[in-house]
């Protein structure tokens, strides 16, 4: 059931079992990022149990979206902030947006520059019942670095 179907039938505010399973997270991700000042204010009951509105849910689902993009809990922070402001420029979220797209780009390219190096020592080890192992060998000279 999506989430949208999910939150037109549910009385609000909810608790955070509720909250959680309507923003796919675990209620000890809910209570961090609030730790975090991602999330306005919580309501809490005269008991203390936390209540979520309609509006808090919709802020956990956008941080769970910003982190399956890879962005930072800054960056999210930043994100948040600028999504609740509705006088923000859009050039300040393309700024925010551009930098980690050329951040996930170094990083593809340093683990592109990993998988080549490994695919080379692949090809140069015989996987045969030897002990000679040019892997083990290239690693090796890394950690005979270090003792110098």
């Amino acid at each position: 059931m999506s989430t949208r179907m999910a939150t037109a039938h549910t009385l609000w505010p909810v608790a955070i079992g509720v909250a959680a399973r309507l923003s796919s997270l675990s209620a000890r991700m809910v209570r961090h990022y609030e730790s975090l000042g991602l999330l306005t204010r919580v309501v809490r009951t005269d008991g203390g149990y936390r209540q979520y509105s309609e509006a808090d849910v919709r802020s956990l689902q956008f941080i769970k979206r910003g982190r399956e993009m890879g962005f930072s809990m800054a960056e999210i922070a930043e994100l948040v902030s600028l999504w609740h402001n509705r006088r923000r420029a859009s050039a300040s979220v393309k700024r925010i947006a551009q930098k980690h797209v050329n951040e996930l780009a170094r990083r593809i390219d340093s683990m592109q520059a990993m998988q080549r190096s490994l695919t080379n020592l692949l090809d140069l080890c015989p996987g045969d019942d030897l002990p000679d192992c040019p892997i083990l060998d290239d690693f090796g000279r890394g950690a005979a670095q270090l003792d110098r």
